[in-house]
């Protein structure tokens, strides 16, 4: 979300209308949540009807990641600047129809550009989310109404795979994996009605102006990194892949001189980068970065795995994720409430470790048994990795903001969802050379034969991303940290409705 001067809505002014407002964004917020896990289960029937090569299955998971994260800064900007209930509506709308296009796309570059346009729709629709909220609720409730938006995003995350399972399983009208982009248009389409008649418009006072150059030169930098990676081992590493890689350090380079040219003068820089002076928050964006890598390489390998290496179904696939789920969850609720206030930092980087033990044990699982490996045998590992994941990600934001000042906590709350959305995409792009070059050219047959190797292969990636992890952790502060409850901080105060 960015940074903008708000100011407080009398109590006069509350809406009676907000609790059905509340349905309305939090359809929104089911939808997207649900949106990131529920393909990964579709994949290999994606793959199978529509011949999409590997490259291509990577972009229509990471293209949708990388778009997300390049717009999340902007669109709550464009929010602030052209009112929040417009742009939501226009995200939810944009959202509805990519899907229907992704729904009915008929090849899988029609399919992959659906996903890319759907990522930029929800990073204009999600933004608004949290500042819709401030706007219509008072300071009393909004405790109660975090913590009912939080459960929404859990439960979605925590649905998408048995949900894609179910939908694909049940094979409505014959429409397959299809049926996972189209069960979007009544979800969007109820939204778009309900949210016209109970959002009210607010906007900030004085929002920050575009920074269209910054946008430029981060998108161009990050596709000149992520597009050769994603493409090369699929065309045999032609010398043109190297080429952009190399260019997207000075791209990079100059996207952060111009930033700081842009704050000398004044202006409002997409990224404020005299925050990363501040031990905490540079080392918890470096944890963020670490843990979307993690996820990227992880979940795109597993689902391949236990699909094509080992010949699950999609609802035996989704069900075996389920307690990786739930240990997340569990560890996460450890972590906030009990763990995290009596020891600190430390609860973290135990976390870390034990994420990296749970890929570490099934690397050597997945190793020895190979294609023979029990269903119970694939479920032990994700306990400890879910629970290591949980005891992480839960404190991770208030930690990382807890030194940050106040002017600055909206910028970087959004930064921190930038970055772990950009880890998700890079990671995805990685897969080309941690999982799919072991797999090896051939036909699916032989690359299924393959896939338990591969796979194990690829765990020791993640593993070492979870301990790079726990070092990383160390820039944290070691004492538990205050409570920071960065939506209920004064300078996120919510802005006068407008109409």
């Amino acid at each position: 979300m960015p940074e903008n001067k708000l100011l407080r809505t009398p109590l006069k002014a509350i809406d009676p209308r907000r609790w059905a407002a509340l349905a309305v964004v939090l359809i929104a917020s089911f939808m997207d949540a649900v949106d990131v896990t529920v393909v990964h289960i579709a994949l290999p029937d994606i793959q199978a009807e529509t011949g999409a090569s590997t490259a291509q299955v990577q972009w229509i998971t990471g293209g949708y990641a990388l778009a997300f994260a390049l717009g999340l800064v902007t669109g709550g900007r464009l929010g602030d600047l052209f009112g929040r209930k417009k742009v939501f509506l226009l995200g939810v709308a944009g959202f509805t129809l990519t899907s229907l296009v992704c729904g009915l796309a008929g090849s899988p570059e029609l399919l992959l550009a659906g996903r890319i346009a759907q990522g930029a729709m929800a990073a204009l629709m999600v933004p608004q989310v949290l500042s819709i909220i401030h706007v219509t609720f008072p300071e009393r409730e909004r405790g109660k109404v975090f913590g009912i938006y939080g459960s929404v995003m859990a439960l979605g995350t925590l649905a998408g795979p048995l949900v894609g399972a179910l939908l694909i399983e049940g094979d409505l009208f014959g429409l397959g994996w299809r049926t996972v982009f189209l069960a979007n248009l009544p979800l969007g389409i109820a939204g778009l009605i309900a949210g016209a008649l109970l959002i009210g418009e607010s906007k900030a006072e004085r929002a920050a102006r575009l920074d269209l150059v910054g946008v430029v030169l981060a998108t161009a930098g990050l596709l000149a990194l992520v597009l050769p990676l994603t493409q090369g081992r699929e065309l045999g590493w032609p010398a043109w892949t190297y080429g952009p890689m190399a260019a997207s350090v000075p791209v990079l380079g100059a996207f952060v001189a111009w930033e700081r040219h842009l704050a000398r003068r004044g202006g409002s820089p997409l990224v404020v980068l005299s925050l990363f002076w501040r031990r905490s928050f540079a080392g918890g964006q470096g944890v963020q970065l670490l843990f979307g890598l993690a996820s990227g390489v992880f979940f795109l390998a597993w689902t391949l795995y236990l699909q094509l290496g080992l010949g699950f179904s999609p609802l035996r696939a989704g069900l075996s994720g389920m307690p990786l789920s739930v240990a997340m969850m569990a560890g996460a609720g450890l972590s906030m409430q009990v763990l995290v206030p009596r020891f600190g930092r430390v609860v973290l980087q135990a976390g870390g470790l034990l994420a990296a033990a749970g890929m570490v044990l099934f690397v050597c699982l997945a190793g020895h048994y190979g294609s023979g490996i029990a269903l119970w045998q694939t479920i032990v590992p994700l306990i400890p990795m879910g629970l290591g994941m949980g005891l992480i990600i839960a404190p991770l934001t208030d930690v990382i903001l807890s030194e940050v000042p106040h002017e600055h906590v909206g910028s970087a709350s959004g930064l921190t969802n930038t970055t772990l959305q950009l880890g998700q995409a890079v990671g995805v792009a990685l897969s080309s050379v941690v999982f799919f070059d072991r797999l090896g050219p051939g036909s699916p047959a032989a690359q299924a034969q393959q896939m338990p190797h591969a796979f194990a292969g690829s765990l020791g990636y993640v593993a070492a991303a979870f301990t790079a992890a726990f070092a990383v952790l160390f820039a944290l502060p070691k004492a538990p940290a205050a409570a920071t409850a960065a939506p209920e901080r004064e300078q996120e105060a919510r802005p006068v409705p407008v109409g």
